[in-house]
């Protein structure tokens, strides 16, 4: 493919392609006009060189998704689609860094060096012995909510349940979790 091929199609032309399913190499067309955007967004907004290029696959990758899925209205938007789901991996990025910072200071550092104290290490094994002991959905819900920070909507897709109901097991399946590290009896 020469140079200027990336160039020719139109956006709209991409979204039609990678949208009807013959997208390998529109999406790599798509790739390749839309990287080195992302990727100087995201050294703008995060000034790291490693986060800049994550976020590229990120956004990437959750662009393609939804191109293939069709839930691009207006294929002549493209560029603010991507500019939007850029934005939005980089508030997530920092809501996920602020939460950790708050954690942080909270309860300390998690990767338990020398200095630990002995009931760290105890801490930790009851924590991880009663994440065993919870029903599989529930661990799952945590799991999801904490590690993997969907928020209610995305935990309820995941799960195949509404996303109130969502909250709801992962607000009753952490109040399980505080109750056996607590050493409290299950009513």
């Amino acid at each position: 493919m020469y140079a200027g091929a990336v160039e020719d199609a139109t956006d709209a032309a991409l979204v039609a392609r990678i949208a009807g399913g013959s997208g390998a190499q529109a999406e790599a067309e798509l790739c390749a006009r839309y990287r080195r955007r992302i990727y100087l967004y995201g050294l703008r907004q995060l000034r790291d060189a490693a986060a800049a290029d994550d976020l590229v696959q990120d956004v990437l990758a959750t662009v393609i998704e939804r191109l293939r899925a069709g839930a691009i209205e207006d294929a002549d938007k493209l560029g603010g689609f991507v500019l939007g789901t850029c934005r939005m991996h980089v508030i997530n990025r920092r809501r996920g860094e602020a939460r950790r910072s708050r954690l942080l200071a909270l309860y300390g550092d998690p990767r338990l060096g020398d200095d630990a104290a002995p009931g760290d290490l105890a801490d930790l094994d009851r924590v991880r012995a009663c994440l065993e002991r919870l029903p599989d959905r529930d661990r799952a819900a945590l799991l999801l909510a904490f590690y993997a920070e969907l928020d209610g909507e995305a935990l309820g897709r995941e799960l195949g349940v509404t996303a109130a109901h969502a909250r709801v097991i992962r607000h009753r399946a952490l109040s399980r979790l505080q109750g056996c590290v607590k050493g409290e009896e299950e009513r």
